[in-house]
Formats: C-alpha cells, structure tokens, sequence
C-alpha cells in the first residue's frame, strides 16, 4: 500500500480524534487567508430573469470570508470564470449576464494585497437551489475520505458527454459545464515511490478515435513546472515529487483532450488539487526572549505580557493550531505558580498577590507552544524565555535611623552643613520612590534652616540660610519629617520613624562693632573752619554678654579733612571743606572709618566698617570766569564782527546766573572803544563801539557778577581781542593776524630777509650739485691714470730660497730702489719682462662731445690700439727666471713637466670642476688641437 496513504490516513484519524476530545475549537491565532479552501454558494432561484441571470446581479447572501488580520490592508479578489467575480465583501455576484444556470459551476477565487505578494486561492461552485450538489472537502466525513485514501485505483474523470452529443452533430461549439469536477487531494510530504498516480483522465471518444490528452497550467507546463504530469495516452495523472503545502497549498489545472491530429474531441476541464497539510513544522516563537513587567503588590489577573508562536502548518486544522503553557519558574517565590498563560492567546498574567520587588526584582519563565491543539503526544513543541520584572512602587515609606540628631553651628555662618540626617528606604534607588524629601515642621519660625537632599546618598543635609544669633538664640529644637518624591502607594501607611528630632547648638563667636545707621548722612556748609565738630560716629558691640572696649580709626579720608577720637568716635575737621573740591560727587563727600574691640579670651580682634557721607551746601564762594579768554575780531565794524563770551561759575544754583556783565570805567578808552551787552542769563556779546581800531592785541576788562546773597564779581577778568585786518568774506587776513600779533615793520622785514638768505642757499647748493653732475659725465670713458695697475711693480714679500740657492743674487727678484741699475746693466743679463723701451703707441683721442653713437666705435679703437701697443703689459716676452739649484729634497711642484716625448693627455681637467674649465679648453680636445 501507498505509505502516503497511510500517513493521511493516521493524520486525519488523530486530527478527528483530538477534535472530538477538545469539543468546539477555540479561536486559533490569526493569520490571513480565506477561512475555508472550498466553498458552496446556493443560488436562489428568485435571481433568476426567466432562466438568466442578469449583469452585476449579487447571486446569494453567503460569502466568501478572506481575513486580513490587519484590517487596513486592500485585498482585491480575481476569478477564474469570467461570468463570476467576489467583490471586496466577499459576496458573489454576475460580471456579465449568465444565460443559464441550471447545472453547477464551479471556479477558482484568487486573492492579492496591493502591498503584499503573497496570493492566497479558494474554490467557490455555484449551484441552484434544490439541484444535488456534493459536499465540500472540509464537510466529507472521515470514513468516505479513508476510502478514497485506501483506493488503489485511481479515480476516472470524464470528459462531459453532453459536449459529446454535441460535438458529433454540430461540430466543435462552446458548451457550458454539466457538472463540477471535486477537487483531487494529495497529501504533503509523501516519500514516494514516484512519480505517483493521482487520477485519470478519459473521453468517451477514445473507442473511436485516437485520443491523447495533456494538462496545462502551474505546476504542469508553467512554473513550477514538472510537478504533474500525464500519460498522453491513458490519460493516467501523475505527481512525480513531494509536495510541501507551505510553498504551495493548491495547483489549479486544465485537462486537454486532441485527437491524432491535434484537434480539440473535448472542452478542457478544470482540475483543482489541494496539498493536504500534515504536522511538519514545529511553532516557531517571534522572540527567543520576551520582556514584560508586572508592579509590585499586583492583584491576582493582571496582565504582565503576551509571547506568541506561529505554525506554517494549516491554521484550519489541528497541525497549525498552537497551545501554549508555562514549563518553570525561577525563582519558585513566594510560590512556584505566581503566573498562568492563556494556552490559546499567550498572555501571561498573574494567579496569586505576594509579589515583591524587594524580595525578588525578576523572575524567569519558560514558556512551551505546541501544535495539535497542545496534545503533547502528537504535536510539536518549541520554548522560549520570559523575562518578567517586578516594578517598583511606593510600598516602603523613608525611616530615619535615629530619632534624634544634634549639631552646632557658630553664629553669623550661612551655608553651613549642621548635621546629615540619615535615612532608609527599600524602594529601588534613585526613583522618585527612593528620592526623600525633608521638611522643618517646627522650631524655626524664622526660617534660619533647611534641609537639603544629597542626590547620591538620598542624606538630608542640615543647612544655614540665615545667620543665627548667639545672643537671641543659643539653641533650637527642630522636628523633622522625611517623606518622598512620590507619594506612598495605596494602602501604605507613613512610619513613625519618618519623623526625627534635631538639636542645634549655637557657638558665640567674637562679633565685630556695629554701627547702627551704616552709612551715616549729615548736612553742612561748605566752608566750615578746621577744628569744626561734625558728629559723633560711634559703633555697638555685639557681644553683650562679654562687654569689650571699642577703638576708632579711620579708614579712607581722599582729601584728607577729617579726623576720629579714638575713644568715642567724634568726628572733627581738619581743614576747611570745599564743594567745589575734585573729592566731592554730587555734593556728598565720603569717608569710612574703622571700629574694633580687643578681642575675647583666645579671639582675635575683630573689626567693622562705617561709611560717613556728608552732604555740603554751596555757599556763594566762587566768581564767575569768562570763556573764551582771547577772540579775534576785524578793525573795520562790521555786522558780523562780534564776540561771544560766556560766563562760568563753580558755585551751584542760586550762587551761579543770570550774570551781570559791565566795562570798567577806567581807563576811558575801553567803554569809548567797545561796547558790551548781554544776551541771556549767561551769554554775552563784545563788539567795537567805532568804526576803525588799529590792529592789535587789546586786554579788555570787563566786570562779572553772578545771583547770590550777597552777589560776588570779578574785576580782573581781562579778555584778550585781536584786532586784524579781515578779507572780503570778514576773516583775518595771514598779514593782519601777525600784526595783531604784536610784531612791528621791523621785525616782519628781518623776517623777511632770513627767508630770502635761506632760498638763496638752497638754490646755489642745488647748481653746485648739477655742475658736479656735470662733471662727473664729461670725464673719459677709459680709467684715471692713477687707478691703472698694469705699468705698476707689486712687492712682495721676500720668502727666502732653496737649498742649493743660496750664492746667487735675489737682487734680480726684488723691486728696485731706482731705475739706474736697470739702465747701467750689462746686455746679457737684462730682464726681458720689463716693459720695452720704445716710443708708446698712439691712442684715439676721446672727442670733447662725444656722440653717444659714437661711444662704441670709440671703445673698439682703443681696444685695437692696446692689442698692437707692444708697451702695454702684459709682455708678450720668454719670461726668464734664476736658477735656484738642483737636487732638492722637496719633489717638483711643477704639474706641467713631463719627460714624456709623446702628446700629453689633458682630458681629465674637465673633470676637475668650474675653475680648471679654462685650462681644460686650453689643453684638452685631443685631435682638435
């Protein structure tokens, strides 16, 4: 027998085992696909028009149910049989109008998401009300299906005979289908042998004629191609390989029948094949490791989190349907079973109170899913982990560590820590759980403290905000109450040791004096004598309990006016106060003196500050000035020819203007001159009373008087005019203002003749320079006389000589004192490098103007005559030198001497560098020379 077979068989005879045993099966997780692989649509017969049914009719109120699972995704569905199509809610509906429907039709239904490729595919058969139609596969009983499992033979599928009727008397023609063909089932996973007979295929027409059939479509001649095949000749079907339902649930193809001449004898039929599902995939978790979390203290039924595991296997049936259940926990407290899972969902929640982050923080749970409903017998299972942690709530309120803390503080400190109060609280570290907060509820009305939570160590710090006074307070008694950030949960209770005293002591230190109006303001005049009292500015010790003797000096005193009684603190002059002074601000003078006490037993002395601020009424003391203290104005009275003068007083407000402004009466000249008036309060304007004034510079007094009581004025103010000539536009002249100045004729013309001896000088030196350019540019173009070398002897100094040379004369390698021994010296033994005596050559004489185009012409002349000028050096003479002997130790110097009778080869000059590279093109060139 066909162990595929068998395999199906037991399959399905422990999958409706297992049914009957669960009852009704529970909801299986979702997963997307049509609910049912074949269904059947009973059309009623009040559709019909006549025998028709007509376009876009809906056929019946059943449906094709597709779940999406997502319920957002747009799922579209494509039929098989153009006459028939499945709108989007599944109903089933006429596409076009179909003009009979009294045999059943059955075609394929495909659905597609618009962003998912994956397709899913069903069968629907459409049958009239009251017309017998099979079952579908899901409803065919358990035995029936055995049968057909355990059939050895294959089924035979017909071609419709009614097309035969047809065909034999009208030819080929288009005929509905008579009947629906059941779908062929083939269980997954088979192992053979194959290829494996499914069914066959047959016409009723193969007694007469020669028939050969094929079959079409995916998994035939289309991809995957090669799954099935058929015999052409007996029609027999095969599958020739495993199959795997989870790559493919169901194949859809058409059967063929042609004659020996290929011509259609049948209408293709459909033929529809289901991979049926067997149990080969274990669930598979999303996650190895899951993390939920429960609070502390949670009621028996809360949720904590959900694990899921999917199967590949068919959903529908009892393979992919996965059960859940919970194998251990660790740890096992307080009970080995504080969660449950719901064996169909996965959620985990709890079964029992006690949990307890500060007992246990984390538990770990391993969860099993197995398909076949859970049956571990049959299924096949898989674990995962979960990780459930316990959260922290506000169980535990913060407790003091002792009822009672104690510190001291010296008086006068701010920002000092008194004492740490200590605190404990289970809850988990820095959570607003754990975070406390310290409150004063008593005993600083004042509010001289506070408390202040240390982030690390959750201590409450003890601080001053304000200074404490040992003399008012020597002690105090707080109460203290911690509590947290967040509030205590439901049902918690605060503890009695939430709330602690705290003493505090106070330490006297030695205070500095005090001085009670700090700074101190008087009023007085300006101008008070020295050795004036002013106040008294005294100062207060602290420390009453320890009465100290207080000492003055003073501080800062910019102008230096005052002065202290160390004792009391009196305050008196020292020289008269000014106002007007650079020291005083705003009519305020300062000054700051110091107070100190002597110090307490192992204290130092200790010492305050006091500002005094005196404010100095003006007295009229100051008379006003004028500005500006010279002005120019022209000799001849214009409209325009005017000066303005202002008035200035160092006095205040009503010491200061209007001002009073008058010419002295004497000398005359001055009121019978000039003329003065006021402009306003403290402006006023000078011009000259006659139409002509000599230039020059005239002081002119004039008398200011300022406002106060009694008024104060000032005679000697003098303002300097310059009287000028002025030009069209009323402006002094360059002339007129050096006369205004002061100068007389005389001096302008010594002026004058200073500035003409000057340019003179300038001038000659500027004509000497030229003709000494002059000059210098007529000299020859051929060197000074003077500066020629060449008809020079150089001495050099005598360097003695060789061994063997010592009896010859060195007088003939000296330069001479004279010229007689030279002219007395016998023929033979004449030097031959001195210079010929012979009448010189004649040189071409420079013009006295040159041409510049001559200049050249000029040059090679000379140069022509010195080269053929036997007189000039360098002698073209056999220099002949004295013998200095033979036979010395030293070896020859001489580079050049050669006893070699051949050519001498010079070729390595060239590689002796730039300064041998004249000898080199001298003596070099082999076959050149």
């Amino acid at each position: 027998m066909n162990p595929g077979c068998i395999i199906l068989a037991c399959t399905l005879l422990v999958g409706a085992s297992w049914g009957s045993k669960a009852g009704q099966p529970p909801r299986p997780p979702c997963r997307p696909g049509f609910s049912q692989n074949f269904y059947t649509v009973i059309v009623s017969r009040d559709v019909l028009h006549g025998h028709s049914i007509l376009k876009d009719t809906t056929l019946s109120s059943e449906r094709v149910k597709f779940e999406d699972c997502q319920h957002s995704r747009e799922v579209g569905f494509v039929s098989s049989d153009p006459s028939f199509s499945v709108r989007p809610d599944g109903t089933v509906y006429a596409e076009q109008e179909v003009a009979n429907l009294s045999e059943p039709v059955q075609f394929m239904v495909t659905a597609q998401s618009l962003h998912d490729p994956h397709i899913w595919e069903t069968t629907v058969k459409l049958a009239l009300a009251g017309h017998p139609h099979p079952l579908p596969h899901s409803k065919i009983s358990i035995e029936e299906m055995l049968s057909r499992v355990w059939d050895s033979q294959p089924r035979v599928i017909r071609f419709s005979r009614r097309h035969q009727r047809g065909a034999s008397s009208g030819g080929l023609r288009r005929q509905k289908r008579d009947w629906v063909i059941p779908p062929v089932n083939v269980a997954e996973n088979s192992r053979g042998p194959f290829p494996h007979t499914l069914v066959r295929i047959r016409s009723d027409q193969d007694k007469d004629v020669g028939i050969r059939y094929s079959i079409t479509g995916a998994g035939a001649d289309q991809p995957p191609s090669g799954i099935y095949s058929i015999d052409p000749i007996s029609g027999n079907m095969f599958v020739t390989q495993p199959l795997d339902r989870e790559e493919r649930a169901s194949f859809h193809l058409r059967a063929h029948a042609v004659d020996m001449n290929g011509n259609q004898v049948e209408n293709p039929i459909d033929l529809y094949i289901y991979v049926i599902d067997m149990n080969d995939n274990r669930p598979e978790f999303q996650n190895q490791v899951y993390n939920g979390s429960v609070a502390e203290g949670s009621k028996p039924g809360s949720s904590v989190m959900q694990v899921t595991a999917t199967d590949s296997d068919d959903s529908t049936t009892a393979n992919g349907m996965v059960r859940y259940r919970i194998l251990s926990q660790t740890p096992h407290s307080p009970i080995p079973n504080m969660f449950t899972i719901n064996s169909e969902t996965g959620d985990i929640v709890t079964v029992a109170a006690g949990l307890d982050r500060e007992k246990v923080s984390q538990y770990t749970i391993i969860v099993q899913a197995t398909d076949m409903e859970g049956n571990l017998n049959f299924g096949l299972s898989n674990t995962a982990t979960a990780l459930i942690s316990i959260t922290d709530i506000n169980d535990n309120p913060p407790e003091l560590t002792v009822r009672t803390f104690s510190g001291e503080v010296p008086e006068n400190k701010v920002e000092v820590v008194v004492t740490n109060l200590t605190v404990v609280d289970r809850d988990q570290p820095h959570s607003p759980n754990w975070n406390a907060i310290y409150r004063i509820i008593s005993g600083d009305p004042s509010g001289h403290f506070t408390i202040r939570t240390n982030p690390i160590t959750n201590e409450g710090m003890l601080t001053v905000v304000k200074p404490v006074d040992y003399e008012m307070n020597r002690a105090f008694m707080l109460t203290v109450v911690v509590s947290n950030q967040a509030h205590l949960a439901s049902g918690i209770q605060s503890s009695l040791q939430s709330t602690a005293g705290v003493t505090i002591s106070v330490q006297d230190v030695n205070e500095p004096p005090v001085f009670p109006v700090n700074p101190k303001v008087i009023r007085f005049e300006e101008g008070v004598p020295a050795g004036t009292t002013l106040t008294v500015f005294a100062a207060q010790d602290p420390d009453h309990f320890t009465p100290q003797i207080v000492r003055y000096s003073k501080l800062s005193d910019p102008a230096n006016w005052l002065k202290i009684n160390k004792t009391n603190g009196q305050i008196t002059t020292m020289a008269q106060l000014d106002r007007e002074s650079v020291y005083v601000k705003k009519n305020v003078y300062e000054a700051t003196f110091l107070a100190f006490d002597n110090g307490k037993s192992g204290s130092p002395q200790a010492s305050g500050t006091g500002t005094l601020q005196i404010y100095l009424i003006d007295v009229n003391d100051n008379a006003p000035v004028l500005v500006p203290q010279e002005a120019q104005v022209c000799e001849h009275a214009r409209p325009n020819s005017r000066i303005n003068i202002t008035a200035l007083d160092a006095d205040a407000d009503p010491n200061v203007g209007p001002f009073v402004f008058e010419l002295v009466s004497f000398p005359a000249n001055v009121r019978r001159n000039w003329t003065i008036a006021r402009l306003s309060g403290d402006y006023a304007q000078l011009k000259l009373r006659i139409s002509y004034l000599e230039a020059g510079v005239y002081e002119i007094p004039i008398i200011v008087s300022d406002s106060g009581n009694p008024p104060l004025s000032n005679r000697s103010v003098n303002q300097s005019s310059k009287v000028c000539p002025c030009d069209s536009n009323g402006d002094c002249s360059a002339t007129g203002a050096v006369a205004a100045a002061g100068l007389g004729t005389g001096a302008i013309i010594a002026i004058l003749i200073c500035i003409i001896i000057l340019l003179s000088m300038v001038l000659l030196f500027v004509v000497w320079m030229k003709r000494r350019e002059k000059e210098r540019q007529a000299k020859p173009l051929l060197i000074d006389p003077e500066d020629d070398v060449r008809d020079n002897i150089l001495k050099y100094d005598e360097e003695g000589g060789g061994e063997e040379d010592q009896d010859y004369d060195l007088s003939q390698l000296q330069q001479p004192e004279s010229l007689e021994h030279i002219i007395n010296k016998p023929t033979g033994v004449r030097r031959v490098d001195e210079r010929p005596v012979i009448a010189e050559s004649q040189y071409p004489v420079r013009p006295s103007l040159p041409h510049p185009g001559d200049i050249g012409d000029f040059i090679n002349d000379g140069l022509r005559a010195a080269d053929n000028d036997p007189t000039a050096p360098p002698y073209d003479s056999l220099l002949v030198f004295d013998y200095e002997g033979s036979g010395s130790t030293a070896g020859s110097v001489s580079s050049l001497n050669s006893t070699s009778s051949g050519d001498q080869d010079y070729d390595y000059l060239n590689d002796w560098g730039p300064r041998f590279k004249k000898l080199a093109d001298l003596y070099g060139g082999g076959d050149d020379d």
